[in-house]
């Protein structure tokens, strides 16, 4: 959306900026803080555009009404509506701690109904495949494989993966330290296959090192840390060979891992452990992945299932 630029609409980017600060501060990640602001500065552009409205103290909530309506009209809004909620009612809040606003207008505002749509998640076998891929003959593929393990034998998130550092793997008793979302650590044990990968590789990791490589267990080619866009790009390469359709990522791997534990009779707690949810109910969306692969695996095979 194009909009004139008013030197009062600063007023507005100067308190989203604040509330990122503040975010940053809580620990946020940069994906929640790059799509928090995404998303405020929308709002930004729909009030000064549609309400010529450039002060946070004056937006009502038929302001917020209004902007909703306009997002619902766009394509695939369904699961960006919730996370603009959630980002406005942040900002709302905060407006309000620091004074500019008496109250939240998002209080009373309805959260948008919508089915979570089933996560795609790679078969067992498809997983032995992928991890067959990687080409060891040289130091990339032998990294790459390291990298792959690491997230179906461990669940990690791509930026976790990335984050990793030499002081934090136990060789002794296999395990990885990971630093999640909110700064919140936890301890993951390592299989015995990804443990070997990882092995492998940190013999040769030194070919890979520069005098300003950091201690992250994982480097790219010319010694510097990865950061969420190069390790997607070169792990997808992988994942775009076994994949059966669009929507397949490397964190469909993640999803593997939690799906694979759940069906082979791990507890959903254990799960939720590995994985770093803060709730429960995150990590109970593997149910209904399980559920759907028994519904199916029924109607294949049960002789009354079509009748």
């Amino acid at each position: 959306m194009c909009i004139a630029v008013d030197k009062e609409f600063f007023c507005m980017k100067e308190w989203i900026e604040k509330h990122r600060q503040y975010l940053k501060l809580e620990g946020k990640s940069q994906h929640t803080l790059d799509a928090y602001q995404s998303d405020l500065e929308q709002f930004a552009s729909f009030l000064l555009e549609s309400f010529q409205l450039q002060n946070p103290a004056d937006i009502q909530k038929l302001h917020i009404r209004a902007f909703l309506q306009w997002l619902s009209g766009l394509p695939d809004c369904n699961r960006s509506l919730a996370r603009k909620l959630a980002s406005l009612n942040s900002w709302f809040k905060f407006l309000k701690y620091r004074g500019l606003r008496s109250d939240n207008p998002m209080r009373g505002i309805r959260r948008p109904k919508f089915e979570i749509p089933l996560a795609k998640v790679f078969s067992e076998e498809e997983m032995e495949l992928l991890l067959k891929i990687p080409d060891t003959s040289d130091i990339f593929g032998i990294r790459n494989l390291a990298m792959l393990e690491l997230l179906y034998s461990c669940g990690l998130r791509l930026m976790e993966l990335a984050n990793l550092s030499l002081e934090d793997i136990d060789f002794r008793r296999r395990i990885i330290r990971v630093m999640g979302k909110g700064k919140k650590q936890r301890m993951i044990p390592v299989g015995s296959k990804a443990f070997d990968a990882l092995k492998q590789y940190l013999e040769k990791r030194n070919m890979l090192v520069y005098e300003y490589s950091s201690n992250r267990v994982f480097l790219t080619k010319s010694g510097k840390d990865f950061d969420r866009t190069q390790l997607n790009r070169i792990l997808s390469r992988y994942l775009d060979l076994i994949a059966r359709d669009k929507g397949y990522s490397p964190h469909t791997i993640r999803h593997s891992f939690a799906t694979h534990l759940l069906s082979r009779g791990a507890e959903l707690r254990v799960i939720q452990e590995m994985l770093g949810h803060s709730k429960l109910s995150t990590t109970e969306i593997y149910t209904h992945l399980t559920l759907e692969e028994i519904k199916e695996a029924y109607e294949k095979g049960h002789p009354r299932s079509k009748e």
